[in-house]
């Protein structure tokens, strides 16, 4: 399943994101994989949740994103929940359609039944019809 949490810049996607994390590995069942653009919250996560800092791979597109999560995926057959915070800069869609990503995304999800949670900055009504329905929260 993919959930997104949808908002401008600085509308407070990352703190939703972080108390969500946060809350859930308190129940956890498996691992859960926090990917973010920098470094920058790793004090603000437990720390049974693993950081990777996706800037420190040479990722350049979108197709080479998914395979990062894929490499992710072969590595722990524990996953659980993945979040994705800053995911159009993470995955290089800054100014493109999400909507092949997502889905690709979607299908990984479901193929490995791993979680997904992805901040998005752009509204609920900029976002493309077909993923409406995956917006978990919109500010």
């Amino acid at each position: 399943m993919v959930q997104l949490i949808v908002g401008q810049k600085g509308k407070g996607k990352t703190t939703v994101i972080l108390n969500k994390v946060n809350e859930e590995i308190k129940s956890a069942k498996g691992n859960i994989v926090f990917l973010d653009k920098n470094a920058q919250h790793m004090f603000e996560l437990n720390n049974k949740i693993r950081l990777i800092d996706v800037s420190n791979y040479d990722i350049s597109n979108a197709d080479q994103f998914t395979g990062f999560i894929a490499g992710i995926f072969s590595q722990d057959h524990d996953l659980q929940t993945m979040y994705l915070d800053g995911f159009m800069k993470c995955a290089k869609l800054e100014g493109k359609d999400i909507t092949p990503t997502v889905q690709k995304i979607d299908r990984l999800s479901q193929m490995f039944d791993v979680d997904f949670v992805i901040s998005v900055s752009m509204d609920k009504a900029e976002l493309p019809e077909e993923l409406q329905e995956k917006v978990l929260i919109a500010l």
